[in-house]
């Protein structure tokens, strides 16, 4: 079979198995673009036989790897763990060669974390900003944005997708649809629900978004929304205003900050890992590192033995 062919077969391969899943597992799209990026370099590195690689030439990819993060070394052997699966659970292969794929340690790198502080540092800026005779319309939205952030925990991505209805009257939460299509029930508190009602005086009544883009304002209509790089320089450009180091703070900063002092102030870790969308609570246990007298505290003074002293 010519070699043009048999890249064909493993293209038409690829793109089945990423559509497995999509379909089936809900795998998010960066993690899909991540995956067909991986295994495409791989059938390249195998001159298109990445379907039909045996467990000895395995070591051609892993000599390929060589200069790479152990971090993106986990990521492509685990693109091919799965390729190879579906390969064997599909009847088009006998064997699974994975086996011979490294499983590279990793160390989680803990999440940046902005202290109480620093946050309301962030806050006293824009109440600043909303103290004057008469705010611009972008502060406001300003504010909407970082009390939704860093007061419920919203993705960047959940944000700037906000449908202009989904906060309303008095209901304390809204329902989303995060990753892999899993809904999930998120509360908004007072203040956010106050800050998003200032703001909706300025969005247009037939905008589909809460936060539409500037060229959608201006044109009257709603139908695209902001960015998420334009919302991460919003909130570099608020850092830097706030006198914070920028490149300390993003959206996702405030969500880790949002999740950092809720469990601080002994938020149970299920609850959070419900609020934030974690399919996983290993996931979540992550931000058990940033308070651990916390921790210490909590054991002394809620456990049944702690007013039990010990004697001979």
């Amino acid at each position: 079979m010519p070699d043009s062919a048999k890249q064909c077969a493993d293209a038409g391969l690829i793109e089945r198995f990423l559509e497995m899943l999509a379909a089936e597992r809900g795998v998010a799209r960066n993690t899909l673009l991540a995956y067909r990026s991986d295994l495409e370099a791989a059938s390249d590195m195998l001159a298109g036989q990445l379907a039909l690689i045996t467990k000895d030439k395995i070591a051609i990819l892993i000599a390929g790897w060589s200069h790479l993060a152990n971090s993106s070394v986990a990521r492509k052997a685990a693109a091919l763990r799965g390729f190879f699966a579906f390969l064997e659970e599909e009847g088009m292969r006998s064997d699974n060669p994975s086996s011979a794929l490294p499983r590279p340690t990793q160390i989680r790198a803990l999440p940046k974390v902005l202290d109480t502080g620093e946050v309301e540092a962030l806050f006293a800026t824009i109440e600043g900003r909303l103290a004057k005779v008469k705010p611009a319309p972008l502060d406001y939205r300003l504010s909407a944005l970082v009390e939704l952030l860093y007061g419920s925990g919203l993705r960047a991505s959940e944000l700037v997708a906000l449908p202009r209805t989904s906060i309303v009257g008095d209901r304390p939460y809204i329902i989303l649809s995060g990753k892999g299509g899993k809904e999930r029930l998120v509360p908004i508190s007072d203040r956010a629900r106050h800050a998003v009602g200032a703001w909706h005086a300025f969005v247009p009544r037939d905008s589909k978004y809460l936060f539409p883009s500037r060229a959608a304002r201006a044109s009257g209509k709603g139908d695209v929304h902001i960015s998420r790089i334009r919302l991460f320089q919003i909130i570099r450009e608020l850092a830097a205003e706030s006198g914070i180091d920028p490149a300390k703070v993003s959206p996702h900063v405030l969500r880790h900050a949002f999740a950092t002092h809720l469990l601080a102030g002994g938020a149970n870790l299920r609850a959070l890992q419900a609020m934030l969308g974690h399919a996983d609570i290993a996931t979540t246990q992550i931000y058990t590192h940033v308070d651990s007298s916390k921790l210490v505290e909590l054991v002394n003074q809620r456990h049944p033995l702690a007013k039990h002293s010990l004697s001979r």
